[in-house]
């Protein structure tokens, strides 16, 4: 569903049945996950039904996590994520979200999420 590009031309890929997201570095075709691959849940290490895929500077990515109705961050090279939105159960509170889609981070850290539940 979702698909972003790094400054050194890799690319980004969420897999929505596999519950994980990719990256392509220029000429492989298998990709590494860099972020869930550990079934459907919302553990830290795992996604449930990712959306959409956003990559910063320092090469963390962030995942809108629909499933789990949060975003996730994974630092370079992590093996679990961080929540950094939502993850307070599905909702409309102001710690909550209701199926996050696209999601951008400004250069201050700030998260911006597009929430489909509380359009």
């Amino acid at each position: 569903r979702g698909l972003t590009m790094d400054e050194n031309g890799s690319l980004y890929v969420t897999d929505f049945g596999k519950h994980e997201v990719r990256r392509y570095r220029r000429g492989e075709s298998q990709g590494t996950v860099v972020a869930g691959g550990n079934g459907s849940g919302n553990r830290l290490d795992q996604l449930s039904g990712p959306r959409y895929v956003f990559v910063d500077r320092d090469h963390s990515v962030y995942v809108s996590d629909c499933g789990s109705d949060r975003v996730m961050k994974w630092v370079k090279g992590a093996k679990q994520g961080i929540a950094v939105a939502g993850g307070q159960g599905q909702g409309n509170g102001l710690t909550q979200l209701y199926c996050p889609q696209g999601v951008v981070v400004d250069q201050l850290g700030t998260v911006y999420v597009t929430d489909q539940g509380n359009a």
